[in-house]
């Protein structure tokens, strides 16, 4: 069994947490908190050993009924990989104690790619991060344009991508942060940052991506536009989307054409907290001109870059080397068919 640890039980970290438990071949060996919220105690209910960046809190957690089984550096000597789930910046200044013990660690889409070296998407360079000590998993948007573009483009070839990413607020539970009343250009200037960001990942890509935030929590909206190599058809492309096992086609039937709807199906589906693994590409939305090709997709922040984290957590280790057999391995313990 691969002993996981999350480094930060929050938004991601909780939901990698699951996940991971949910895998045959890995066992959760603790989880962190820094204070003694409502998630801390959900982790304890769980069965997921709760270790805390300063012992001398140890009181504050058990006072509330939160066991604290010891400290976060004990909890990284028990894992063979580590899961920084910590907030964008702070996961930086837990690197010198994982290469303090020697440890496997993977970081998320808010540190930047320098921290690892190696940036992840499991169907576009699985078989390069076996065996790496640092990787860093993505960010939502970044994992749901990679998935997309490395699928049309070994099919098709992709010449470029311009995508406008019309991006959430803020998470549902975060309730002092906004905009309320207003559309945000973030950031002003051309390219945001999620263009280079593919470019960790898939290097040989010409994108270009431009950004705003918008009040709202449910999702990201991604506009997309790609001049490809090779004359298609618009069946061809929904051939593709649909053959991809963590891409989702929003059947037109279904009248859903707003992320909000899209949410609610997956409740109604009764996927774990809603979630969204893959990315929701809207059917009707599928088009091709000439060479160019158009759709939207929703990118559930969340949600999508979960599976990821599992399957860097094999790549890591040598478990496996062959990027289809976990990826399915992940998908099957969760009981996940793209919709």
């Amino acid at each position: 069994m691969i002993k996981v640890a999350i480094n930060g039980y929050g938004t991601i970290g909780k939901r990698v947490a699951d996940a991971v438990a949910a895998q045959k071949d890995m066992e959760i060996v603790g989880v962190s908190k820094t204070r003694p919220t409502a998630e801390a105690l959900i982790a304890v209910q769980r069965g997921y050993p709760l270790f805390i960046a300063d012992i001398a809190h140890k009181e504050s957690f058990e006072k509330t009924g939160i066991k604290v089984a010891g400290s976060i550096e004990e909890m990284i000597q028990k894992a063979d990989v580590i899961v920084d789930a910590t907030p964008g910046g702070v996961g930086v200044s837990n690197k010198a104690l994982y290469e303090k013990y020697g440890k496997k660690a993977i970081w998320q889409g808010g540190e930047k790619h320098e921290i690892a070296g190696f940036s992840f998407n499991a169907h576009a360079n699985y078989k390069e991060a076996v065996g790496k000590q640092f990787v860093r998993v993505v960010s939502c948007n970044t994992t749901g344009l990679c998935r997309i573009i490395k699928a049309i483009d070994d099919n098709l070839g992709v010449l470029k991508v311009r995508a406008v990413m019309v991006r959430r607020g803020a998470d549902p539970h975060v309730v002092k942060k906004g905009p309320i009343d207003a559309v945000v250009l973030d950031p002003p200037t051309i390219p945001s940052h999620h263009g280079p960001d593919v470019n960790t990942v898939l290097p040989h890509i010409d994108i270009v991506t431009m950004a705003m935030i918008v009040p709202t929590t449910q999702m990201h909206m991604h506009a997309i536009q790609m001049e490809l190599k090779k004359d298609t058809t618009r069946d061809e492309v929904l051939a593709i989307m649909k053959a991809h096992s963590r891409i989702g086609l929003v059947q037109g039937s279904t009248g859903i054409k707003s992320t909000a709807e899209l949410k609610e199906f997956v409740m109604d589906l009764g996927r774990p907290r809603s979630d969204l693994w893959e990315n929701g590409i809207f059917e009707a939305s599928v088009a091709v001109v000439g060479k160019d090709l158009y759709f939207f997709q929703a990118i559930h922040q969340e949600a999508d870059v979960v599976i990821e984290n599992v399957d860097a957590i094999r790549a890591m280790v040598g478990s496996v080397t062959d990027p289809a057999v976990s990826i399915t391995m992940t998908n099957e313990s969760l009981d996940f068919v793209a919709i």
